[in-house]
């Protein structure tokens, strides 16, 4: 068990993942939880990470804060999300070793895998095959992230382990039209439709590719349980074991969201990888199940952009 006198970071507590985790641990009756806004501890500087760990010294660290966003985000700032990515991964695993955190989780990325790799996704595939073009400084950022932790096991002896999700989304969602991925992007879409009495909704890409999406209670529930039940050096995929085509999904959206109208997919637009479907086998055999069905954590995404929409109108 998880000792509720223990101390909790949260880094990037405030992002949809880091949110979701810190109110997990909420939930829990753990009150020893930290959290820092970018404003408030720039994890980027290595002297202020010091600082920081030197006088709380954490416990128990959950890292999920990193520079994240869609296609169109990854493709107009390569540069930004490498050096942001390097830079947080590596100050936090080091001054984590350095002040005696007892374990630490790292939450990388499906998009890390191989582009062609085989479906389902099994860990043993990374760094198997060339990575997808429009993500790769990313992917390169989070693959040294996994390494890393690795590195540091083995010559440290640091309880430093490796968690894969796939496509996250839910409370605290990125709706921002350009830089969110693309649960959050299609809420938008339909929803600004039907308020909008719009009769069509441009979809980038062919809706071909097939995703595997997870909500992020979800995921926050299996980052705790594995902190708690598992502590080897190999990284461990999150998901729910399915996926859909991205056609599916926006289908499925635009219902939920009541949008009458017609889809219109633009393969102007890059599909990105054709599939992303994690095995996970090795995180079921540690026991964690999946809570919240795709249909219902979209339906819940619905209402809070409504929420969010109706106080950007307003």
């Amino acid at each position: 068990m998880l000792p509720e006198s223990a101390t909790y970071y949260v880094a990037g507590h405030r992002g949809m993942v880091g949110a979701a985790i810190h109110r997990a641990l909420q939930a829990k009756g753990f009150s020893n939880i930290l959290g820092k806004s970018s404003k408030e501890l720039d994890l980027r500087n290595p002297l202020a990470v010091q600082a920081f760990f030197a006088e709380h010294k954490p416990h128990y660290v959950f890292m999920a804060a990193a520079k994240v966003g869609g296609i169109g985000a990854n493709m107009s700032e390569p540069g930004s999300f490498i050096y942001d990515n390097l830079q947080i991964q590596n100050n936090i695993m080091e001054a984590a070793r350095i002040h005696g955190t007892k374990k630490l989780l790292f939450l990388g990325s499906s998009c890390i895998y191989p582009k062609l790799a085989p479906q389902p996704l099994k860990e043993e595939y990374l760094l198997t095959g060339p990575l997808e073009p429009t993500n790769e400084p990313y992917a390169v950022a989070k693959l040294a992230g996994i390494t890393m932790a690795k590195a540091y096991r083995k010559q440290y002896g640091c309880s430093y382990i490796s968690t894969l999700p796939c496509n996250i989304y839910g409370t605290g969602d990125n709706y921002h039209p350009f830089n969110s991925h693309v649960v959050g992007a299609l809420i938008r879409k339909f929803v600004t439709a039907v308020e909008q009495n719009a009769q069509e909704v441009e979809i980038w890409g062919t809706g071909s590719p097939l995703r595997e999406f997870l909500h992020c209670d979800d995921l926050a529930a299996a980052c705790l349980h594995l902190m708690e039940h598992y502590d080897g050096e190999d990284p461990v995929n999150i998901g729910s074991g399915t996926d859909l085509s991205i056609r599916a999904l926006a289908e499925t959206i635009a219902e939920l969201a009541g949008f009458k109208g017609a889809l219109s997919f633009n393969d102007q637009y890059p599909d990105g990888t054709p599939r992303k479907l994690l095995d996970i086998s090795r995180l079921k055999n540690t026991g964690w199940n999946q809570a919240i069905s795709l249909r219902e954590g979209l339906a819940r995404s619905i209402e809070e952009f409504k929420g969010i929409y109706a106080t950007e109108t307003a």
